[in-house]
């Protein structure tokens, strides 16, 4: 490969997984100073990159303009689509594409990109086809982002900080900025992300009730919840059961200004999702709570913990056995969370 290569990182959804695979950019860009980077990803999905120094552009994958070109059956659209989509790609004249998703629809962009050298991470569902070579999603399982790792180790790339990044543009942190003053949190915050794509990852809401009844009281923090638009009304259920209240963010801030939020938290709270790991990626003190997927134990910071409870069952991933009782996610006690939390805090219990 060049000096200057033009390089393809194809890692499509979603936020977690992103963030989990940032250090990427970061190794390449020592291992290359003259290189040519770009990301693809589905547009929902680009704020989380396109405010990174080490990236030079980020591409999106216009999956749900196709998918519309299909229910209508527009078919000539959807053909042509494809075709100029392919052509923006191969204008880039990459030299390397890193499938970093390893499925189909990934695959299948980054034989696109016409890349020479194609390489894809544990790559499945027929994508290994379209692959110069694969590489195993290898390493030790239980530290956070580490098959992502063992793909830079198998690359010869210097693995040396390999550290997970958030970044976000100055307007995105005055905005932040303001509303914590606003909101009277300029003393401290606490964040949680309860929300998440599968109700078997998920806490009670009565825990979350309680827990934020008791870091308002205990820790003496005011508590904001994060999400995304279609949480907002299992947000306000929590909040309901609250008997302090709960600051309501869940739906009313973009994917930037919630990184900014959790980057300016006090202590961060949630389950098994993309805003939780924002905060081992910003460096704040985190705890995350793990159920029915195998957790990263070894999260490469002090400030922060997982706890997991497994059963027989564990990890389930996407098929619970439990009926609906999803009892590793219930077998985690409030009073084991604040204990946790204080500790990450540097407070005795």
């Amino acid at each position: 490969m060049t000096a200057s290569p033009h390089i393809l990182l194809v890692r499509l959804s979603a936020i977690g997984d992103i963030v989990f695979a940032s250090p990427l950019i970061a190794v390449l860009r020592r291992a290359y100073p003259g290189a040519r980077i770009t990301w693809l990803v589905q547009p929902e999905y680009q704020a989380i990159l396109e405010r990174h120094p080490d990236l030079d552009e980020v591409l999106t994958w216009p999956i749900g303009e196709w998918r519309e070109l299909w229910r209508q059956r527009r078919f000539v659209g959807l053909i042509r689509s494809l075709g100029a989509f392919r052509k923006h790609l191969r204008l880039r004249r990459f030299d390397l594409a890193l499938d970093l998703q390893g499925l189909l629809k990934s695959g299948a962009a980054t034989y696109l990109s016409g890349a020479r050298e194609r390489i894809g991470l544990g790559s499945r569902e027929g994508s290994r086809w379209l692959m110069t070579r694969v590489v195993p999603r290898g390493g030790e399982h239980t530290r956070i982002g580490s098959e992502y790792l063992f793909l830079a180790q198998c690359l010869g790339l210097s693995t040396q900080g390999f550290a997970m990044a958030v970044h976000y543009g100055s307007e995105t942190a005055d905005f932040a900025r303001d509303l914590i003053e606003c909101l009277g949190m300029s003393r401290g915050y606490a964040v949680l992300c309860p929300f998440t794509t599968r109700p078997q990852k998920h806490w009670l809401a009565a825990c979350w009730a309680e827990l934020s009844d008791r870091i308002r009281a205990e820790l003496g923090l005011p508590v904001v919840v994060l999400g995304g638009p279609g949480d907002r009304p299992a947000a306000g259920h929590i909040r309901d059961l609250t008997a302090r209240g709960l600051i309501l963010l869940a739906g009313r801030t973009t994917l930037s200004q919630a990184a900014a939020m959790i980057d300016g938290s006090t202590l961060l709270v949630g389950v098994d999702t993309g805003l939780g790991h924002m905060g081992i990626a910003s460096g704040r003190p985190s705890l995350l709570l793990f159920g029915s997927t195998c957790p990263y134990l070894d999260t490469t910071r002090a400030n922060a913990r997982v706890l997991y409870h497994p059963l027989d069952c564990s990890p389930c991933k996407r098929k619970p056995t439990c009926n609906g009782a999803f009892t590793c996610m219930r077998s985690i006690t409030v009073d084991e969370v604040l204990k946790t939390a204080k500790g990450l805090l540097g407070q005795t219990a």
